[in-house]
C-alpha cells in the first residue's frame, strides 16, 4: 500500500503532459452509445413480440441477459485493467460493442438478437470500470469532480433519453434502425480512439485466480438473475424456483468470493479497499440512493402507461426534461465538489429526495402532467447532488493501486442494487395492489378497482422509498471530504524537502 502511495505522486507528475480533453471526450462518445443501448430497446418490446413470433416473456430475455451480463463481468474488470493497456481495454471492449451492434441489426429471429445483446453487453460491461479508472489516473484529485461530472452526464442523460429516442424512431422505422443508427456512432469511437486514447493505466498483470473468476460469475450472476425475474408477471414471484434457487446459490458463492478475496494475497477484487472509512459510508450510501432511484424509474413509467393511460412514447416525453435537467447538471454538481467538498451537496440533495418521495406518495389518478414532470424533476436534481460528489468523494481516499478494484466495487453494487431495487418495489407494489382488491373501501367505484389498487400499490412503494430517503440523509451527516493518499504524500515532500 505504501508502494502504491508513495509512486503516486510522480505519476501524476508524468502524466501533465498528456491531453486530456480528447481521452475524456473519447470516453464520453464510447460510454454514451453504449449505455443508451441499455433502455432503447425496452419500448420495441411490442414490436419484437409481434416481429419474432415469441412471448413477452422470452422477449424480457433481451433486458435480462444485458443486466446479466454487465453484472457479471464488471468484478472481473478489475484484474482485466490490469492486464491490458487503457487502449486495449477501451478499444476492445467497443469493437466487441460494434460487433454486437451489427449482429442485432441483421438478427433473422430471436436467438441471434440475443446473441448480439450479450455482446453488447460484454462491450458495456468492460467499458464503465475503464471509463472511471482512466479519470481516476488522469486526473489529479482536484480535478477528478468536473471530469467525473462529465461521465454523470452520460450515465444519467443516455439512459434517460433512450426510451424517447426509441419511440421517435419507431414511429417511421422498424427496430433494426435501432441498431444501424448506433453502429457508426460505436465505429466512430474506436476510431476516435485508436487516434487519441493514450494508455494511461499500469500493467501489472497479477495472478489470474480462476476460482476467483468462477465464484464472482455464479455468485453476482445468480443474484442479477434471482432479482431480476421477481418481477416476472406471468412467474410466482420470490416463491419460483429459479428465484429462490438462484438466490441462495448466488449468496452461496457470493460469501464465498468474498472469504477466498480476503485471505488471497493477490486478490481479483480487493475488498480492503472497504478499510477506506469514507469508500464503505459512499458505497453504502450509492445503494440507498439507487433503490430510491430505482423505485421512481420503474413505478412512474408504469403509473403513468397503466394508471394514466398514456403510450410508452408519451411517458418517455413525460420522464425526458428529468433526465436531460439530470445530465446537465452533472458537470455542475462536479465543479462544486471539487470547491467545496461533498456535504454541501451530499446533505441538501438526500433532504430535496425525501420531500420529493414524500410528493410522488401523494399522486394520483387526478394529478397533472406537468405536476409529474416537476416532481421527476426535483427528483432528479436531488440525485445529481448526490451521485456523482459522494462516488468521487470515496474513490478518492484510494490509494493508485486500487483504483481498479473501488471502480469496479462500486460499478458492480450500483447493478446488483439496479436488479434488486427493481425486485423489491415491484413486489411492494403487487402485493399492496392485491391488499387493496382483497380489501377495498366500502364506497369505492367497481369499475376503477383496477387502476385505484395500481395507485394503491404504487404509493406502498414510494412510502419505502421514502424510508431508504431518510437513511440517506441520515448517513450524508457523516460525508467529509477525503484526501487523496498521493495528495498526503506530495504535501508531505513539500514540508519536508530534505527527504524527498
Amino acid at each position: 500500500m505504501n508502494t502504491a502511495d508513495n509512486a503516486a505522486g510522480p505519476q501524476f507528475k508524468e502524466l501533465e503532459n498528456v491531453k486530456r480533453l480528447p481521452i475524456l471526450i473519447t470516453l464520453i462518445i464510447g460510454a454514451f452509445f453504449s449505455i443508451l443501448n441499455e433502455t432503447l430497446l425496452n419500448i420495441a418490446f411490442v414490436d419484437l413480440v409481434k416481429d419474432l413470433e415469441v412471448p413477452y416473456t422470452t422477449i424480457q430475455w433481451l433486458s435480462t441477459s444485458y443486466m446479466l451480463v454487465v453484472g457479471i463481468l464488471i468484478p472481473v474488470s478489475a484484474l482485466l485493467v490490469q492486464w491490458f493497456t487503457t487502449r486495449q481495454m477501451f478499444i476492445g471492449a467497443m469493437v466487441l460493442f460494434s460487433i454486437g451492434t451489427l449482429v442485432c441489426a441483421i438478427a433473422p429471429g430471436f436467438p441471434v438478437l440475443l446473441v448480439g445483446r450479450i455482446i453488447q453487453a460484454f462491450g458495456t460491461g468492460l467499458m464503465l470500470p475503464v471509463m472511471m479508472n482512466t479519470i481516476l489516473v488522469l486526473y489529479p484529485p482536484e480535478k477528478r469532480g468536473a471530469a467525473m461530472g462529465s461521465m454523470g452526464l452520460v450515465i444519467m442523460f443516455a439512459p434517460a433519453i433512450g426510451p424517447t429516442l426509441s419511440g421517435l424512431i419507431l414511429e417511421s422505422l422498424n427496430w433494426r434502425w435501432l441498431f444501424y443508427l448506433v453502429l457508426p456512432f460505436a465505429i466512430l469511437s474506436v476510431l476516435i480512439a485508436t487516434v487519441y486514447l493514450k494508455n494511461v493505466s499500469d500493467v501489472t498483470k497479477p495472478k489470474v485466480d480462476v476460482l476467483s473468476i468462477i465464484l464472482s460469475t455464479v455468485g453476482f450472476g445468480g443474484i442479477v438473475y434471482g432479482f431480476s425475474n421477481v418481477g416476472d408477471p406471468e412467474g410466482a414471484g420470490w416463491s419460483e424456483p429459479k428465484v429462490y434457487w438462484t438466490l441462495i446459490v448466488g449468496g452461496i458463492a457470493l460469501i464465498l468470493f468474498i472469504w477466498r478475496q480476503l485471505v488471497s494475497k493477490q486478490p481479483m477484487l480487493n475488498l480492503r479497499a472497504f478499510l477506506s472509512p469514507m469508500f464503505s459510508l459512499s458505497t453504502v450510501l450509492l445503494i440507498i440512493v439507487m433503490m430510491s432511484l430505482f423505485s421512481t424509474l420503474m413505478l412512474l413509467p408504469i403509473f403513468l402507461q397503466q394508471g394514466l393511460l398514456m403510450t410508452a412514447f408519451a411517458a418517455g416525453i413525460i420522464l425526458l426534461p428529468g433526465g436531460i435537467l439530470n445530465g446537465f447538471l452533472s458537470p455542475v454538481t462536479g465543479k462544486l465538489f471539487d470547491k467545496f467538498g461533498p456535504r454541501v451537496l451530499a446533505i441538501p440533495g438526500a433532504l430535496i429526495l425525501v420531500g420529493v418521495m414524500y410528493l410522488f406518495t401523494t399522486i394520483d389518478l387526478e394529478t397533472t402532467k406537468g405536476t409529474l414532470i416537476l416532481y421527476h424533476c426535483i427528483m432528479m436534481v436531488a440525485i445529481s447532488m448526490i451521485m456523482m460528489p459522494v462516488q468521487t468523494n470515496g474513490l478518492n481516499q484510494l490509494p493508485r493501486a486500487y483504483y481498479p478494484h473501488g471502480t469496479a466495487i462500486l460499478n458492480t453494487l450500483q447493478q446488483v442494487s439496479g436488479a434488486i431495487g427493481v425486485a423489491f418495489f415491484i413486489s411492494i407494489m403487487t402485493n399492496g395492489t392485491k391488499d387493496y382488491i382483497t380489501n377495498p373501501p366500502v364506497d369505492v367505484n367497481l369499475e376503477q378497482l383496477p387502476t385505484l389498487a395500481l395507485n394503491a400499490g404504487i404509493h406502498n412503494a414510494f412510502k419505502i422509498g421514502m424510508v431508504f430517503a431518510v437513511v440517506a440523509v441520515v448517513l450524508s451527516l457523516f460525508i467529509k471530504k477525503t484526501k487523496a493518499p498521493e495528495a498526503e504524500v506530495q504535501q508531505k515532500a513539500a514540508l519536508n524537502p530534505s527527504k524527498g
